[in-house]
């Protein structure tokens, strides 16, 4: 089909017991004009045999086998595929609702400047599901516009991956896919807002996203906290924004552990003027030379840049009233980093 409006891109490994739902879910789309190109990544449970029986019943579908190769080669793959200009992201333990398609099109067509669209996504929990995956569903549905998902970018990743649709040829030219030891979606919004795209979102839930034991983000070490803190502050250190800021850097967050995330930034030369904590135990205290002040001192400094590093349930949010309160421009004089 290549008049499809759009390329539903879907890498699959050993995924026989989501598979059928996820199929259906793409079979019940408003929109009918588009193609499927399942990359099965050596599956071993009987899914290759599933997904080339859905390619025999709906000529939309095709299916590209290959070895256990990664998730990084079966999604490049699949892109050296499809046919469509707009590629819809997709994982077979998802659900899309109906009009997902539909409403990622249009907003495509309506926005031409726009590289991405994401999604609102309704979480389907299981037995693993905790609290702090349940915050960062809450908190990327959150992340909306265009100019939020870019404030937001070294916090998380703004966007869920299965829930994206794409422009296919400016991700080529952005270099597709990447392999590291990072995640690769997350890598790739970072590598295209550094490149100046436009990243933006239907607000609407289009994307039912199933929380399960075997997800990446939970058992690949290219998804752990230290290879996210790792590639955000890479990101961050090349930030034009944040480079013309180094000498009159302030941070957020005198704990330990905040200082541990940032040892990547320290370690290319990156010194804070001072720290702001809140704590009166650390305030009054040098780290690594600088004072720890309360954050009524941020009145006293002339044109401050903060890097806000708190993680706690709710000091994000906090911190962030507090320095607008002190008129502080969210982009030009402080940063969230994750």
């Amino acid at each position: 089909m290549p008049d499809a409006h759009c390329s539903v891109l879907l890498p699959v490994r050993n995924a026989i017991d989501t598979l059928d739902e996820c199929i259906a879910s793409i079979s019940a789309q408003t929109l009918s004009s588009f193609e499927v190109v399942a990359v099965d990544d050596g599956s071993t449970d009987g899914t290759l045999a599933r997904l080339r029986k859905e390619a025999a019943q709906d000529p939309r579908w095709r299916v590209v086998s290959t070895p256990a190769l990664g998730i990084v080669a079966a999604l490049n793959t699949g892109l050296e595929h499809c046919r469509s200009k707009w590629i819809a992201r997709m994982d077979a333990d998802d659900v899309m609702l109906p009009d997902r398609l539909e409403r990622q099109c249009a907003m495509l067509d309506r926005h031409p400047h726009m590289a991405v669209v994401g999604s609102g996504v309704e979480l389907i929990e299981t037995a693993v599901t905790a609290d702090g995956f349940r915050e960062y569903v809450r908190w990327q549905n959150s992340c909306v516009t265009p100019q939020r998902i870019a404030l937001s970018r070294y916090i998380e990743s703004p966007l869920v991956h299965p829930s994206v649709m794409f422009r296919r040829a400016t991700v080529l030219h952005h270099g597709g896919y990447r392999d590291g030891q990072f995640a690769e979606d997350y890598e790739l919004w970072l590598r295209l807002l550094e490149g100046g795209e436009t990243i933006g979102k239907c607000p609407e839930t289009l994307l039912r996203w199933r929380d399960q034991p075997t997800r990446l983000s939970r058992t690949d070490s290219r998804c752990s906290d230290d290879a996210f803190s790792r590639l955000r502050l890479r990101y961050l250190s090349r930030d034009p924004v944040f480079a013309e800021a180094r000498s009159r850097l302030v941070i957020w967050g005198a704990g330990r552990k905040t200082r541990l995330r940032l040892a990547p930034l320290f370690a290319s030369g990156v010194t804070p003027t001072a720290w702001i904590d809140i704590d009166p135990r650390k305030i009054g205290n040098l780290v690594d030379g600088a004072p720890v002040l309360g954050p009524q001192a941020l009145r006293d400094f002339d044109n401050p840049f903060v890097l806000s590093c708190v993680r706690n349930h709710g000091a994000r949010e906090q911190i962030a009233d507090a320095l607008r309160k002190l008129e502080l421009v969210e982009g030009r004089h402080w940063l969230s980093v994750g």
